[in-house]
Parts: C-alpha cells; sequence; structure tokens
C-alpha cells in the first residue's frame, strides 16, 4: 500500500519538487516536467521523452548528460497533456530537432503526437519513436498495437547517447528505432498497486497465483498462473522471450549478444532480483548469447506493485557501442561523461502565462457565466462519482478514469470562473477550460475533453449570441474532431458511443424546432442508454483492448463519464425560471 501524501490530488506536483531539489545537479524544472540543468558545448539533437508518474526512474530518472534531454510528467499514471510536452520540448531543444519517445499508450499517443505536430508548425523538425516491446499484449504480426514497458529504458538509452555523439536527428531517429525493434519484454505480477489515498489496489491477484503480462499502469494481467520458483520465473521469461517469432532480422538466438535487464516493479527486492537472474542468465548463456552489461533494479515501476519483468535488447555494433556510451543521470549511469565540458543551463522566460482576454459582446458573456456555472456543477458530479468511474476503470483498464477526470473537471472549472471575472466570452471560456482540463487531467480522457469543450467553444465564438443551433453545431463538430482525433469508431467501447448518440440526437431535436432545455435532456437520455449498451461490446481500442473479455458486462467508463456529464447539464437547463442558454443570450 502508499502510506505517504499530503493530498492524493497533488501528489505527482509534490513529488515532481522534491524530486527536482534532491536532483538539481542533474535537472530544472519546467512547465510540464523537467529539462537538463547543464548542456553540452556543442547542440546536440533533444531527446525528450515523458509519461504518467508513478514509474521512477521512468522517466525523471533518466534525464541526464548521455541520455534523455527532457522529461514530460504527466499525473500518476496519466499521459502529460500536449501543453507540457511541447513546453518540455521546447525548454530541451538547442536546434538540431527534437526526437520524441514514450511508451505506446493511447493517451501519450494522443498528446505526444498533437506535441509534435504544434512544433513542426512552428518550423521545429520534430520526430516519434514508440516503444512496442511488450510481446504478451499483441502478437508478432500486430506489433506495432504492442505496449511499452520496460523496453523504454533500452530505446531511450541508444537515442540518447546518439544525440551525445553528434547524430543528426535521422540518424538518432534510426538507431532509436532500430533499438525498439530489437527489444523484447514480458512482465508478472504477484499484488497490484495502490494510487495514494486509495483504500484498495487497482486490482488483485489470488493468493499463491501471478498475473502475467501485465502493463505498467495497474492494469491487470492477460493469463494467470500459480507462482512459480525464482528458477520457474526465469525459466517462464526466457522461454516466452526466445519464442517470439518475430526475433529481429540479423539478430539470431544462437551466437548473439543481448542485453538483459531484470526489473523490479516497485516492491519486489533486489535480492529477490538476484536469485532470478542467476538463472535467467544460465539460460540466456546455455542458448549460445552472449550477455552484455546486464541490468539487475528498478527501471521502469508501477508505484507499490510486486511485480518483475524481463526485458532482452538484441544488439549489433552499433547498438551495442551505444548502450555503453557514458551516461549519468540521477538513476541510470554508465562510463564516464565529462562533466568539465558542461555548462549550466540557462533559464528561459516563461512562456506559458495566461495570454490576454479577448473582448467579448455582453451577450456572450452572459453565455460565458452558464457556462462557467455547468461546468462546476460537472466538477461536483465528477467529485461524487469519481471512485465508481476508477472502480470501472480497473476492471479491464487502470482504474485511473474516477481521478483523471477528477483532475480535469476540476481545473475546468476554476479557470472558467476565473475567465468570468475578466469579461471572457463563451468561445474564449470553453476554449481555456478545455486547455485547463487537458494539461490537468492528461491522459485518453483529458485528450478528448479538451478536443470536446475547445471544439464547442471554436464554434460558439466570443461576439455572436450563443444559440442552440450553434450548441448542437459544435457537439456535432465535437463529435467527427474526437473520432479522428482518437480513431475510434462506434462499438469500439469507448466515449465515442455516448458522444455520437448524443451529438446526433441533439441535432435532431433543435432541427425539428425544440428549445435547448428540451433537445438536450433527449439527448442525455440516449446517451445514458448507449453508455449502458457499452456493457455488451468488446474493446477495440485503449488498454482494455488487451484485456478482451474481461471488459465484458462492464460499460466503458468515458461513455459513462459522459453520460453523467450531459445529464448533470440537463437538470440544470430544465427549471422553469432559467430560460435556455440561446434565449439568455439574445435578451441581453
Amino acid at each position: 500500500m502508499t502510506r505517504l501524501w499530503n493530498e492524493p490530488a497533488d501528489f505527482a506536483d509534490d513529488m515532481v519538487d522534491g524530486f527536482v531539489r534532491a536532483n538539481s545537479r542533474w535537472v530544472r524544472k519546467v512547465y510540464g516536467g523537467v529539462t537538463r540543468s547543464t548542456q553540452a558545448a556543442e547542440p546536440e539533437v533533444a531527446v525528450v521523452i515523458g509519461g504518467g508518474s508513478g514509474h521512477y526512474p521512468a522517466f525523471a530518472g533518466l534525464v541526464g548528460p548521455g541520455l534523455a534531454h527532457g522529461a514530460a510528467m504527466g499525473n500518476l499514471f496519466a499521459s502529460p497533456s500536449a501543453h507540457q510536452v511541447e513546453s518540455v520540448a521546447r525548454a530541451s531543444h538547442r536546434g538540431r530537432g527534437v526526437l520524441l519517445s514514450y511508451g505506446n499508450y493511447a493517451g501519450d499517443v494522443l498528446h505526444f503526437t498533437e506535441a509534435q505536430e504544434a512544433l513542426r508548425a512552428d518550423g521545429i523538425d520534430c520526430r516519434t519513436v514508440t516503444v512496442t516491446d511488450d510481446i504478451f499484449s499483441a502478437p508478432p504480426q500486430e506489433a506495432t498495437k504492442r505496449r511499452g514497458i520496460a523496453g523504454d529504458l533500452t530505446v531511450f538509452k541508444v537515442a540518447g547517447a546518439a544525440a551525445s555523439l553528434g547524430y543528426d536527428l535521422d540518424g538518432v531517429e534510426r538507431v532509436a528505432r532500430l533499438a525498439n525493434d530489437r527489444t523484447r519484454s514480458l512482465g508478472v505480477a504477484f499484488t497490484g498497486c495502490t494510487m495514494p489515498g486509495a483504500a484498495e489496489p487497482l486490482f488483485t491477484v489470488p493468493e499463491g497465483r501471478m498475473a502475467v503480462g501485465l502493463g505498467i499502469h495497474g492494469e491487470p494481467g492477460l493469463d494467470e498462473t500459480d507462482i512459480p520458483t525464482a528458477n520457474g520465473l526465469a525459466e517462464l521469461f526466457v522461454e516466452q522471450l526466445l519464442a517470439d517469432a518475430e526475433i529481429p532480422a540479423g539478430a539470431t538466438k544462437a551466437g548473439g549478444r543481448v542485453v538483459p535487464v531484470l526489473n523490479g516493479l516497485g516492491s519486489v527486492k533486489s535480492e529477490e532480483l538476484f536469485v532470478v537472474y542467476a538463472r535467467v542468465a544460465d539460460l540466456l548463456e546455455s542458448a549460445g548469447l552472449t550477455i552484455v552489461d546486464p541490468q539487475v533494479g528498478e527501471f521502469c515501476t508501477s508505484f507499490d506493485m510486486a511485480g518483475v519483468s524481463l526485458t532482452l535488447l538484441w544488439l549489433d555494433d552499433e547498438l551495442e557501442r551505444l548502450w555503453l556510451a557514458p551516461a549519468d543521470t540521477p538513476a541510470f549511469r554508465c562510463g564516464a561523461v565529462d562533466h568539465a565540458a558542461l555548462s549550466p543551463t540557462a533559464d528561459d522566460a516563461d512562456t506559458n502565462q495566461r495570454a490576454g482576454v479577448p473582448s467579448a459582446s455582453a451577450a456572450s458573456s452572459e453565455a460565458a457565466r452558464i457556462i462557467a456555472e455547468l461546468l462546476d456543477a460537472t466538477r461536483q458530479t465528477i467529485d461524487e462519482h469519481a471512485d465508481e468511474l476508477g472502480r470501472i476503470d480497473a476492471i479491464a483498464g487502470d482504474g485511473d478514469h474516477g481521478i483523471g477526470m477528477q483532475r480535469g473537471a476540476r481545473a475546468a472549472a476554476a479557470e472558467a470562473a476565473a475567465l468570468v471575472e475578466l469579461g471572457a466570452g463563451a468561445g474564449t471560456l470553453l476554449s481555456r477550460a478545455a486547455d485547463a482540463w487537458a494539461d490537468r487531467a492528461g491522459g485518453t480522457s483529458g485528450a478528448l475533453w479538451g478536443v470536446i469543450l475547445r471544439t464547442i467553444g471554436g464554434r460558439l465564438g466570443d461576439t455572436e449570441p450563443v444559440s442552440a443551433e450553434g450548441i448542437s453545431a459544435g457537439v456535432l463538430a465535437a463529435s467527427d474532431a474526437v473520432r479522428s482525433y482518437g480513431k475510434a469508431s462506434v462499438g469500439d467501447k469507448t466515449l465515442v458511443d455516448a458522444l455520437v448518440p448524443f451529438a446526433e440526437t441533439l441535432a435532431e431535436r433543435v432541427d425539428g424546432g425544440a428549445g435547448l432545455s428540451e433537445a438536450w435532456r433527449a439527448a442525455a437520455e440516449a446517451a445514458n442508454t448507449a453508455a449502458e449498451r457499452t456493457a455488451d461490446l468488446m474493446p477495440g481500442l485503449g488498454r482494455a483492448r488487451s484485456h478482451g473479455e474481461k471488459a465484458l458486462g462492464v460499460p466503458d467508463p468515458g461513455a459513462v463519464s459522459l453520460a453523467l456529464i450531459v445529464t448533470t447539464v440537463a437538470s440544470r437547463l430544465a427549471p422553469a425560471d432559467r430560460a435556455d442558454l440561446a434565449q439568455q443570450g439574445e435578451n441581453q
């Protein structure tokens, strides 16, 4: 269990503050994460890594000479927002381009991709290499769908070493992809992990049993077996990894050279790892493999999970040279870095201050005031249901949906309240509330709610009265934008399954002459019905996809939370003494 925290919702922020103060030799804090506190004499390609917190030493512990230049740090088990990634990348960039690298999870892909597009739009050459080392999460023929677990380390190290040796961006990207192609991992767990302030772990494993094929975000395993001996676990790891059908071209099983990384996931002791590793080494050598620079310890954890993973990096001459190149970070060191050649990194001016609020019409400002009240009502609803949303998510996901929605709704409501005081219009309020939600929540849900609010705000603007037709058009556009952004379709068991019928019903009723309150109420009923029906669906996207039948019988948490929110809005629009939002705007 987790014992030490102040306010659970602030845990990640408090952790970052302490980490930076304890490791100022290597890192400095910037908006969204950390970057190096020193820089090389000659500019390097910036390798920017990241993901959710709760995995130390991934990701911030790997920032330093010879490895990463910056790490974007999301909330616990939630991807950093696009703004956070962009901020860290800009702070790390020194003119030679940026390589983004992270584990292949839906929320991370959404946010890092958006950040990459923003950097490219500003003339910064930016590339991406996702890590896909987890052999249990997808078959070899679907290797691009595999998750990234402890194999992050091998990809990050190779990319950072290449950058330190002067490779250009093409070269850094090439060797990072090569390292990913030659990295395979498998993990097991004996107990789940417990989030700060939570009464129960995200998942449990029956006494005497072991989950096989777990992720690093508290996802349950994909299979289960009796707990083996240390030797038995080593044999399971090596047999599965060597049997993977897609051993990289040129990396032969016999006579090959491999880096083994035996990783503790949070509460398995080093002594236990050494017992397992003794047998791992025997088995690899018996298979005719040469072991190079083995690593045993904690490299990518899952908070306090009791679990272990084994990673194998299949080397060629170039990868071996890069793996053994010097590196000096808070949590990973090898060789000797020439610190005399480094200089302090100059602090950049804060580029994330709130811009001025555009002028707005009286009608739009009044609509913004009502929208702010609705966002606060949303906050209250999510606060009331956060635990249940987390419970639903933990069955086939990572259990963080409730707390992520809670963080996002609180941030959006607070931003909206502040903007009302500044006289913001409806478009500006929704746009900035969207950014606040996405930044604070992170993860897939944060990205998608950012898209929803931002798209609706873009349709409403700051000068025109807010009409039922405008709101309906904005919701339809948001539905299209979410599907384009997240690549989900109706039937994939995601938020889309509730959003699409909500948007279509709202448009149908408004087009038929209904007022906003009546139309919204009917659309909310459609969203609730659709959310309930997701219990009968198999997941097609996201972390739950890997868990198949475990998700059957349980509604999708994203669809449920959307239905809760639109139902809350319907109840606040309904009273007779409160005309619909459109009329209030037009009567100013």
